[in-house]
């Protein structure tokens, strides 16, 4: 189980909702272990790689089937990628694949442990890039120069990757691209979907671009992200879909233009803010330079797989554990896009009204919801995160209840960019768990809740009321929210 302080999290308050309601965030977390994703999906057998594919294709992948990799016909074997946790999947490889792997390298986020013996690993910014992600992608860059029809490449991509995977295009400094993440991202509040359109055509390694570099090696792509949802207009996307509408995964075919950029920029009304590097750069882009189309990306070959689906995956785990509770679980939404303190009080609203009302849900009920929201920080500098800002807001609207109990976490285990100092705490947290005493122990020991909604500082007073989320790092599916509403007590 994934979340190191339940004890302390489930001894106060409403203790018996905060026991379950930790129980089915723990379940949605061990789920999203890519480790155990990829032992079931490789395997060695007669000098030959196998690939279980069943369970990891898109839906209509016209390459569907069965894969096998014979290891006479390759000289070296790579794995490279970036994403938060991407250490769990890469080290599944160094067990199953052993002297057979050559090597390789990934970007993980900082504050990582390594924990790699074969593959290299650089830890660095998210979500704001620095200076070590450029580092790690040279290294990467570096592997995919070299390889050669006789190399055998598994990259592994997944969230994070926007910003880890950050090796800015010619004419652009670093530091013109970590101020206009921070401006874009924390400042203004733009969804990641859209930042992800300009961060691809900006970069030397991203919108296809490190696809074309490993050519002509045999290459396998994976993600630890849901391919079937991510930046898609709709529900379970398919293969082509997928491709139609990417604005995430940096090795295949990615859906938008220069213009498309821009336009985002005016809509967010950042352009004159834009530094004018990234500005020139996009004026100046052409169809020679444009990304990576879908005719070019299926003339490479390659086979694209997911790690995790979370139909497969975080919802039968969490849904699992809550029957096993002799609970009943409902899906509340699956991908929601919003401001984090409005979701948790819309979301929150809904549980009052089905504990006074039993409409829209009956007591007692389990409420899952997923999705990526997020924090419009300004100017202000207070440390905390979406699920943290979720929690409080929700917390203020169901103060005095004695049924219901809010949590949330990201499910890669760390909630917002981090930076918190406090003896004994995480530098980031992974989340909260609040209910209907979490205002009055916080008027109780002087914490304004409010005042840290308005300065976005929610991790010191969540941790100091043993409301914050300590979890293992690992891999993200977005968030995991759960509602849990008792049933009335006589």
């Amino acid at each position: 189980m994934r979340i190191k302080n339940k004890k302390t999290l489930t001894e106060h308050g409403n203790t018996e909702g905060r026991k379950i309601v930790a129980e089915l965030l723990d379940a949605g977390l061990d789920a999203l272990d890519p480790y155990y994703r990829v032992k079931q999906f490789i395997k060695l057998e007669n000098h030959k790689i196998i690939l279980n594919t069943a369970g990891y294709e898109m839906k209509d992948d016209p390459h569907a089937g069965s894969a096998e990799y014979d290891l006479g016909e390759y000289d070296r074997i790579f794995v490279i990628g970036a994403a938060k946790g991407i250490q769990r999947a890469s080290l599944a490889f160094e067990d199953v694949l052993g002297d057979y792997l050559t090597g390789g390298h990934v970007i993980g986020k900082h504050g990582e442990p390594v924990v790699l013996k074969k593959i290299g690993v650089t830890l660095a910014g998210h979500p704001v890039p620095d200076e070590a992600c450029v580092e790690g992608c040279k290294k990467i860059e570096a592997i995919a120069e070299q390889t050669t029809e006789r190399d055998l490449v598994f990259t592994i991509f997944g969230s994070g990757c926007g910003s880890l995977f950050t090796y800015p295009a010619e004419g652009i400094s670093m530091d013109d691209i970590s101020r206009f993440t921070h401006m874009m991202q924390i400042e203004k509040g733009v969804p990641t979907s859209d930042l992800n359109q300009i961060r691809t055509h900006i970069d030397r390694l991203k919108g296809g671009r490190i696809t074309r570099l490993l050519f002509p090696a045999t290459m396998i792509h994976l993600t630890t992200a849901d391919p079937s949802k991510m930046n898609t207009p709709v529900l379970r996307a398919s293969y082509f879909e997928m491709l139609q509408n990417n604005t995430f995964f940096p090795t295949v075919a990615t859906a938008s233009t220069y213009e498309d950029c821009i336009a985002i920029l005016k809509k967010w009304d950042a352009w004159e803010e834009t530094p004018k590097s990234i500005r020139q750069y996009l004026q100046a882009g052409t169809k020679e330079t444009e990304n990576m189309s879908i005719e070019e990306y299926e003339s490479f070959g390659s086979r694209f797989f997911g790690l995790i689906f979370k139909d497969a995956t975080v919802y039968p785990a969490v849904r699992k554990r809550a029957k096993e509770l002799g609970l009943p679980c409902m899906m509340l939404s699956e991908y929601m896009q919003a401001e984090a303190r409005e979701a948790g009080f819309v979301d929150s609203q809904i549980a009052l009204c089905s504990e006074r009302m039993n409409e829209p849900f009956c007591a007692p009920i389990v409420l899952m919801s997923s999705g990526e929201t997020v924090v419009t920080v300004g100017k202000e500098s207070g440390v905390g995160g979406r699920n943290q800002e979720y929690c409080i807001a929700a917390a203020t609207n169901i103060a005095g209840s004695s049924r219901i109990v809010i949590g949330a976490v990201d499910t890669d285990g760390t909630d917002g960019p981090g930076g918190f100092q406090c003896v004994g705490a995480p530098e980031c947290l992974s989340g909260a768990i609040v209910d209907g005493y979490t205002i009055s122990e916080a008027k109780q020991k002087g914490i304004d809740m409010w005042e840290a909604l308005r300065t976005h500082g929610t991790s010191e007073p969540l941790w100091k009321l043993d409301c914050g989320i300590e979890a293992e790092i690992g891999v993200s599916a977005l968030d995991l929210r759960i509602i849990y509403i008792m049933k009335e007590r006589n």
